[in-house]
């Protein structure tokens, strides 16, 4: 994606926090990995920058995004071995249906080959293989090859890969409040018993806990219409760091952020 790295900004001391600093008993250890809990449990990522790491070394779009597949690998094998249980990853939103024609089909084409070469390696390491979205707008290969892998590693329990595809956050939303309208509807659900689990019941992350963690690359500040809903009381990690370079120092510099952070959850200390 770029002939040079953009240049990162300097480091430096974040402003003065007017509270007093938690003691150590509260504070938990993030720099010594050996301290750390397992997990967290739940990471979700927004892989951004393909497109900026190729133009700044005069590739192609698609020789970003295909750069983009090997901190996948990295990633996930690293999040395995600190016993992160589910990694979620925005692989394609709703408003990337925007972009050219060409650059959509080489996206799958790169998804359907990362799937194929994939599988038995998810298989064997004991991860499986999901993905949410409005599925159904993919193309039909694209389909096949993500319902044969679900199918194939649909018994591994280590750790779920979600690949969020064709996926906006307002998009589900709307969806579950379709199903529920439709089931009161219908009169098999009373309008009054609708709680924040049943509406997350029909969602189409259904399955998965809300994340504790969400890791943005590439330098926005924002959540891009991404798991609006779960992120509630997520981390929020953001890193200058283009994709193509995201590397596992990275994803370990985010964990340790996490595990140095206290998470009250609206309660007081």
């Amino acid at each position: 994606m770029t002939n040079q790295e953009p240049p990162r900004p300097p480091q430096t001391d974040p402003s003065p926090d007017p509270s007093p600093d938690p003691s150590p008993d509260q504070r938990k250890p993030a720099s010594d990995q050996s301290q750390w809990p397992k997990g967290p449990n739940h990471v979700a990522i927004i892989m951004d920058g393909n497109g900026r790491w190729a133009k700044a070394r005069g590739l192609s779009r698609s020789e970003g995004h295909k750069a983009g597949a090997e901190p996948v690998r990295t990633v996930l094998k690293a999040a395995h071995r600190q016993g992160v249980r589910y990694l979620t990853l925005y692989t394609f939103s709703t408003e990337n249906w925007g972009r050219s024609k060409e650059e959509i089909d080489n996206l799958f084409e790169l998804l359907i080959s990362y799937v194929d070469s994939e599988t038995r390696e998810l298989l064997s390491s004991g991860v499986r293989l999901k993905a949410m979205g409005d599925l159904a707008r993919l193309p039909l290969a694209a389909q096949k090859a993500l319902s044969q892998a679900e199918k194939l590693t649909g018994l591994n329990t280590d750790l779920t890969l979600t690949l969020a595809l064709s996926y906006g956050s307002r998009a589900e939303l709307i969806e579950a409040a379709r199903k529920l309208a439709s089931l009161a509807k219908n009169g098999q659900l009373d309008p009054s018993a609708i709680d924040e689990n049943e509406f997350a019941k029909n969602m189409w992350s259904s399955e998965l806990p809300d994340p504790d963690l969400l890791i943005r690359t590439g330098g926005d500040k924002r959540v891009s219409n991404f798991l609006l809903w779960q992120l509630a009381y997520s981390e929020l990690y953001f890193t200058e760091t283009l994709w193509p370079d995201f590397g596992e120092k990275d994803f370990l510099a985010a964990l340790a952020d996490f595990h140095g952070r206290q998470r009250r959850f609206g309660r007081t200390d």
